[in-house]
């Protein structure tokens, strides 16, 4: 039992790590990689991303997100590109 309770929590440590920070935008392309049509683009900060980028699936279920770092430009490799 120690034992589990040990596992349990150092994996809850390292997952509070491992939290995204920083601004992020987020676009959307079709199959060819091209911008959609409607040219939408939204910003998030930290674990934001994720709900943004739910969202933006359900609207758009066959298209890819893009998550770039909004102060540098990278692709957050992680999480990007994400099929919806």
């Amino acid at each position: 039992m120690k034992r589990l309770t040990a596992v349990l929590i150092t994996s809850a440590l390292l997952t509070g790590c491992m939290t995204l920070s920083g601004t992020y935008q987020l676009s959307l392309q079709d199959a060819k990689g091209q911008p959609l049509a409607q040219n939408m683009t939204m910003v998030a900060e930290g674990s934001g991303i994720y709900t943004v980028r739910n969202a933006m699936c359900s609207a758009h279920p066959d298209a890819t997100v893009i998550i770039r770092d909004l102060n540098s430009g990278e692709e957050l490799k992680s999480e990007s590109p994400h099929k919806c």
